[in-house]
């Protein structure tokens, strides 16, 4: 799945978390039409690798309330649908929760995608953090 990265910015009730993942496999595109045993196992892994990556800056407690920004970066410009990329992110989304960042995922409230060109490192950031 390749490498990823946490970062963790302020504390506190400012908290803001950055959880830098791979972009999400094919196979997680709502548009995608893949055997369910290779979609299982794209979730399983994608999953795994957020809650891993977000275990090493978990807030002492689980935040209740957060937005959520989602910030792609693509090799290309080409135009790609926002809701479609938003969807795609949900096994990160849940290993995030799994891994206590947040109580729920039902607290996190997801801001507008984000796209952005990276020709030598196209990758995903998700931004969790504190509703003031």
């Amino acid at each position: 799945m390749g490498n990823s990265c946490v970062k963790e910015v302020g504390a506190g009730i400012g908290q803001r978390v950055v959880v830098v993942l791979p972009l999400p496999p094919r196979e997680l595109s709502p548009n995608a039409r893949p055997h369910w045993a290779a979609k299982a196992r794209a979730v399983r892994q994608y999953r795994e690798t957020a809650y891993l990556s977000s275990l090493a800056v978990r807030p002492a407690r689980p935040l209740h309330a957060a937005r959520v920004t989602s910030r792609f970066f693509f090799r290309t410009q080409r135009r790609r649908d926002r809701d479609n990329l938003l969807a795609s992110l949900k096994p990160a989304f849940d290993g995030i929760a799994d891994a206590r960042v947040v109580a729920n995922d039902a607290g996190m409230i997801h801001m507008p995608v984000e796209q952005y060109v990276d020709r030598t490192d196209p990758r995903v950031e998700i931004a969790v953090e504190t509703l003031p």
